[in-house]
């Protein structure tokens, strides 16, 4: 894979000059032109040790508007970042709609290091390229270009390269022993980036593998890249797309929403159960803090079904120190310029926290869908996106239970119009909540088929019936106690 880049390709100074002024031009252009469209873009730029990606980016940053870029140069994960799953850190870096973000250092760094060295068996770097096409596989259907360029230079190169730069008092500092280890292992990191290249080279996107033994052969050819990179994006961005439409799928005779028996009760003796649960709960949390793990639980279900009420009890037994509760709403503005799942990546807990999600990122599947936020396909892929993302949560070692909270249209109604003629309640209710009753059917369908579809043995959907606010509270407690004493 890598031989056609071994092959001396060169340029005078004179010819570099010359083309530099006319790719600089179409640079600047590209960049405008993408600015305007409504994607992000992500360049990676790696290779190995010594083939100038620093220098490039600095060329980069000369030439294009800097102000339409974010350069990420990452180290070793910070200790923050080893609180949360591994990419979280790329997650929150990922770049807003009309700009273009630098990677110096990737999601492919500690894979290829790890294996190169033998801490990452070849199944678990299997496992770790896999995650890495799905993650660059939704990036690109969620608006965001990915431009992947790998600089490589021959084993001899790179020698030369490094004596040269250590041959120089003022270059010499650039040069480290980790460098020298790397050198001596090249043979073992050309197969594993190898592996790496051609596992995740996909139409959605692709490697570009540049010789680097001339910088300025490789300075033109990587800007060539980005240029026909942006192009295509404006490009695609000015055809129009056909506006998203509602799905409104029709509820089954018998589903398992439907089965629940909605008039479970929670008996006289609510007050001794809930003391009971919550001490238990207080003891269990102050555990996950100690064996430092991480919990999240993520409550859906219609409105007024009580959701927040039955939060308020497991917070009550809990360090408020120790946990976060997330309503999730409309997203912001800002929160559009991403991709659906970038805002709950950044809110994930560190080790020994909890986050509560009073809905989550199932509104893709069941708001957006309805309400034709986004197009069918979006939403169709979305159940295998979540199950991936929720699978990354559990390999990290954090416990996650998901809540849907059941009632009937009837009782629904009842606590409508009790919202509305208690004056401390009327914030709870108001037009919104009206219209999304009328399509209570639909979301009832929308919501069986999430459940069936991801509910995993790692993520679990719990049913709970919640006629009844007292059972439900109990059994929600009763349930997060069960997951936290299993995990502990």
């Amino acid at each position: 894979m890598f031989e056609s880049a071994e092959l001396g390709q060169s340029i005078t100074k004179e010819a570099f000059k010359k083309e530099s002024v006319k790719l600089r031009e179409q640079l600047l252009r590209a960049q405008g032109r993408f600015a305007e469209g409504g994607f992000a873009a992500v360049l990676l730029v790696g290779g190995v040790e010594g083939a100038g990606r620093t220098e490039f980016t600095n060329l980069l940053l000369e030439w294009m508007d800097p102000r339409g870029i974010q350069v990420h140069a990452l180290a070793d994960p910070t200790d923050e970042e080893r609180e949360r799953p591994r990419f979280w850190r790329f997650w929150r870096q990922l770049p807003p709609k009309g700009k273009l973000a630098v990677f110096l250092g990737s999601w492919y760094t500690e894979p290829i290091i790890g294996r190169a060295f033998k801490r990452l068996d070849a199944d678990a770097f299997e496992v770790e390229l896999d995650r890495i096409a799905d993650f660059e596989s939704m990036l690109a259907r969620e608006g965001v270009r990915l431009i992947k360029l790998w600089f490589h230079l021959s084993k001899k190169a790179q020698r030369e390269r490094f004596e040269g730069l250590e041959g120089d008092k003022d270059t010499s500092w650039r040069v480290t022993k980790q460098d020298w280890a790397f050198h001596r292992r090249y043979g073992r990191f050309r197969k594993v980036s190898e592996q790496a290249l051609l596992k995740t080279s996909t139409a959605e996107a692709p490697w570009e593998i540049i010789e680097a033994t001339d910088p300025r052969w490789r300075d033109l050819a990587a800007m060539r890249r980005i240029v026909q990179a942006l192009e295509a994006a404006a490009g695609e961005a000015a055809r129009a797309k056909p506006a998203p439409k509602p799905d409104r799928p029709k509820p089954r005779a018998s589903n398992l929403l439907r089965r629940l028996e909605l008039s479970l009760e929670s008996g006289k003796d609510y007050e001794d159960k809930l003391e009971r649960w919550q001490g238990r709960l207080a003891r269990l949390t102050r555990r996950l803090r100690d064996e430092r793990r991480s919990m999240i639980l993520a409550f859906e279900g219609p409105d007024a079904a009580g959701k927040g009420g039955t939060i308020r009890r497991l917070t009550q037994a809990m360090d408020a120190r120790n946990y976060r509760v997330i309503s999730t709403a409309a997203p912001t503005e800002e929160e559009r310029k991403h991709p659906y799942l970038w805002r709950f990546w950044r809110d994930l807990p560190r080790l020994g926290r909890i986050t509560i999600y009073d809905r989550s990122w199932y509104g893709r599947v069941l708001v957006e869908r309805l309400e034709g936020f986004c197009a069918p396909e979006d939403w169709k892929r979305a159940f295998a996106e979540i199950n991936a993302f929720e699978e990354q949560l559990a390999d990290f070692g954090t416990v996650i239970v998901k809540f849907w909270l059941s009632i009937s249209p009837e009782e629904q109604l009842r606590r409508f119009r009790e919202r509305e003629r208690i004056a401390y309640k009327k914030f709870k209710i108001g037009a919104e909540d009206w219209r999304n009753r009328e399509k209570a059917p639909a979301y009832e369908a929308a919501a069986a088929e999430m459940i069936e579809r991801t509910s995993t043995p790692n993520a679990p959907w719990v049913l709970v019936e919640a006629e009844d606010k007292r059972y439900a509270r109990i059994k929600v407690l009763e349930t997060v106690c069960d997951a936290l004493e299993r995990a502990l």
